[in-house]
C-alpha cells in the first residue's frame, strides 16, 4: 500500500508500505482522506515541530477519516464498513494530568504522526492504518468523509475557545487566518461570540476567515486600517509568531483573556509581559484537545459552510505537490490527501 513518509528535512516520499494487521485491541481502517496540518508541513520543511525533531523515518498525518475494515483480538467498535474519524491521541491514563482530567497534556501520550517520542508514533497517511479501537468515532448521520476530515483541527479550535472561558456576547480577536485560525472563528461563532475580528498578512487568508464567519478582517501590517478594534474581550493567537501575541496583549481589555494556540518557535519568544502584570491579563496556553473531538463531529454534521475551507483534494501519489500547495497560504486553506486511488 502507499504511505506518505518523511525521511528528513525536505525529504518527503510516497513509499510502498506493508499492509498492517490489527493487533489485540486494535481496529484496521481504510483511510480515505488525510488533512495536511501545519505540523506535517514543519516536519517536511524543518525536520521537526518545536522541540520535537525527526530521528527516523515517520509516516505523517493525524487528521484521518475512512472506513472500518477489521478488528484484532479482543477489540470491538463500529461495525465493519462504518465510516469513521480517528481520534489521534492515546493518553496514558495514569499520569497526574490524566488523573486531573487534562488528558490533552498527558506526559506520556501517543499521538499519530508525532516525533515527540522515540520510536516515533507512525501516523495515518497510509492506505490502511491500525489504531486502538477506542479511537474510532462513527460519523454522525449526514456527515460525509470529506467534511469529517476537518474534525481534528476543529477540535483544536474548540479547545482553544473553551480555554478562553465565556465568549458568548463578547468581542473576540483571532490573530492568524490559517486553517486553525479560520476554524477558531467558526468555533467562536458557534459558542455565541458577538463579534469576531481576524488579522493576517494575506488577503486570501482573510477571505477564508470571512467564509468561516469573521465580522471584520484586518491586514496585520496596516496600522491605519480602520477595522482595527480599540479593544477586545478575548484574544486567541493562532499565527504562532511573537507579533501576533503582541497584538493580542495590546488589544485585549484589562482583565481580559489571551489564549496562545499557535506553536511559537523553539527557544525564547519576546512578549509584552509588563502588560500581563499592569492590566491583569490572563495568558493561557491551548494544546491539542480531548473530548472536543466528538463535539467537532457533531458541529460538522449540521454546518455545511465548513466545506468552503477545504481548498483542494490531491491524490496521495502527488503528496509533495499537496504539501507545497498547503504551504502556500496565498492559494489554499485546508488541503486533503485522497487515498482512494
Amino acid at each position: 500500500m502507499l504511505g506518505c513518509v518523511i525521511h528528513g528535512q525536505g525529504d518527503l516520499r510516497v513509499d510502498e508500505l506493508p499492509v498492517p494487521e490489527p493487533g489485540p485491541g486494535q481496529a484496521l481502517v481504510t483511510v480515505r482522506y488525510g488533512g495536511v496540518c501545519g505540523s506535517d508541513l514543519h516536519y517536511w520543511r524543518h525536520g521537526g515541530v518545536g522541540d520535537f525533531r525527526l530521528t527516523e523515518p515517520m509516516v505523517l498525518g493525524h487528521e484521518v477519516v475512512g472506513t472500518v475494515v477489521a478488528y484484532g483480538d479482543g477489540a470491538s467498535g463500529p461495525v465493519v464498513g462504518t465510516a469513521v474519524a480517528v481520534h489521534p491521541a492515546t493518553p496514558c491514563g495514569v499520569c497526574p494530568e490524566c488523573a486531573d482530567g487534562r488528558r490533552n497534556v498527558c506526559r506520556d501520550t501517543r499521538y499519530l504522526g508525532s516525533a515527540a517520542r522515540t520510536p516515533h508514533v507512525q501516523g495515518g497517511f497510509a492506505a490502511q492504518v491500525a489504531v486502538p479501537a477506542e479511537q474510532l468515532r462513527p460519523l454522525p448521520p449526514g456527515l460525509e468523509l470529506r467534511r469529517a476530515a476537518l474534525a481534528e483541527p476543529l477540535s483544536v479550535a474548540l479547545h482553544a475557545v473553551r480555554r478562553a472561558g465565556t465568549v458568548a456576547g463578547r468581542h473576540v480577536l483571532v490573530t492568524g487566518a490559517g486553517p486553525i485560525g479560520c476554524l477558531v472563528v467558526a468555533a467562536a461563532k458557534a459558542a455565541g461570540a458577538a463579534r469576531i475580528t481576524v488579522t493576517d498578512l494575506l488577503p486570501q487568508a482573510l477571505a477564508y476567515a470571512v467564509s468561516a464567519g469573521a465580522d471584520a478582517v484586518v491586514r496585520a501590517d496596516d496600522p491605519a486600517d480602520p477595522s482595527w478594534p480599540s479593544e477586545v474581550d478575548v484574544a486567541i493567537e493562532a499565527s504562532g509568531v511573537a507579533a501576533g501575541l503582541d497584538s493580542c496583549l495590546r488589544l485585549v481589555r484589562r482583565g481580559g483573556v489571551v489564549v496562545q494556540l499557535g506553536m511559537l518557535p523553539p527557544g525564547q519568544s519576546p512578549f509584552a509581559g509588563n502588560l500581563v502584570v499592569s492590566r491583569e491579563i490572563e495568558l493561557r496556553g491551548a494544546f491539542r484537545f480531548d473530548t472536543e473531538f466528538d463535539d467537532a463531529l457533531a458541529l460538522l454534521a449540521v454546518e455545511s459552510s465548513f466545506d468552503d475551507l477545504v481548498s483542494a483534494v490531491v491524490p496521495v501519489q502527488d503528496a509533495e505537490s499537496a504539501f507545497a500547495l498547503a504551504a502556500d497560504r496565498n492559494k489554499s486553506c485546508k488541503v486533503l490527501l485522497d487515498f482512494a486511488s
